[in-house]
């Protein structure tokens, strides 16, 4: 059975889809028949988008705001049909040390990163629980599995996001509910704009996330890794003593990716658009 006879008429809801990861997801599904919605913060980009591509529904939402949530999930519901894959892509990235981080971006990132994944999925949940069938996918980071200078608070978000999504897994075994997690490496979208990826580990294109992302809803599994060889590495240096793991990071200049290596005169939009309340 091919991918688009898995995909077509399933109505997929992406979060943060005004862009992106979430934007790339979007129009990979759709090539494939699928039905999709697309939320985003950002009004105006979102019907931009949504308009440009004919996207079934399309709109602003704040995955922070439950009621926002709600009501834009009833409204894909009420006029494109029962959703059947709800993928939580909507995530901000600041970099910079952690002591200089303002407390209001402090709850922002977890607001949005974390907050935001769980009402989207207990939503969802509640949804696709009594008609027993569904697949909620979570977009966390290779971050969640390892530890990088630069992205504390963006490391303990996408940490929060590998462990609610593993026990939803559990939690809803045998219920026809499906829960998956994506941790892709660093992606050249304008989230890791003004980032150099650290030595023998290319970043990754929004693309290529979303054929990844696509192989899910075909052949749900509990999480997929992007790129094949930056997932192996974060796995293989976790495996490793502390000191060992660390060194080796050090090495492919992860201590430096996030904070002195930045150029900040790219990476300004995206830090001011990321910051802004």
């Amino acid at each position: 059975m091919t991918a688009a006879s898995k995909v077509r008429g399933k109505v997929v809801v992406i979060t943060g889809g005004a862009r992106g990861i979430g934007l790339a997801t979007a129009t990979a599904l759709q090539a494939l028949g699928a039905k999709v919605a697309i939320g985003d913060i950002d009004e105006a980009t979102v019907k931009e988008s949504g308009t440009a591509r004919g996207f079934e529904h399309y709109g602003r939402l704040d995955v922070t705001d439950t009621g926002s949530f709600e009501s834009f999930l009833d409204e894909v519901e009420r006029t494109v049909g029962p959703i059947d894959v709800l993928i939580n892509n909507a995530g901000i990235m600041p970099t910079g040390r952690f002591v200089d981080e303002p407390d209001q971006l402090t709850r922002r990132i977890l607001d949005i990163n974390v907050y935001g994944v769980i009402v989207g999925s207990k939503l969802g949940l509640a949804r696709m629980l009594p008609r027993q069938r569904g697949h909620v996918i979570n977009i966390a980071s290779l971050a969640g599995e390892t530890h990088i200078p630069g992205l504390a608070t963006y490391n303990a978000s996408k940490h929060a996001v590998l462990g609610f999504t593993d026990t939803l897994r559990e939690e809803y075994r045998g219920s026809g509910v499906h829960f998956s997690s994506v941790l892709p490496t660093l992606t050249n979208t304008e989230l890791g704009s003004g980032v150099t990826a650290p030595k023998l580990l290319r970043p990754a294109e929004p693309e290529e996330i979303a054929d990844a992302i696509v192989a899910l809803i075909v052949a749900p599994k509990s999480k997929v890794r992007v790129t094949a060889v930056a997932g192996l590495v974060s796995q293989l240096v976790g495996l490793l003593p502390e000191a060992v793991g660390d060194g080796i990071a050090r090495a492919l200049g992860s201590g430096r990716a996030f904070l002195d290596d930045v150029d900040s005169d790219r990476r300004k939009a995206y830090e001011d658009r990321a910051r802004s309340a």
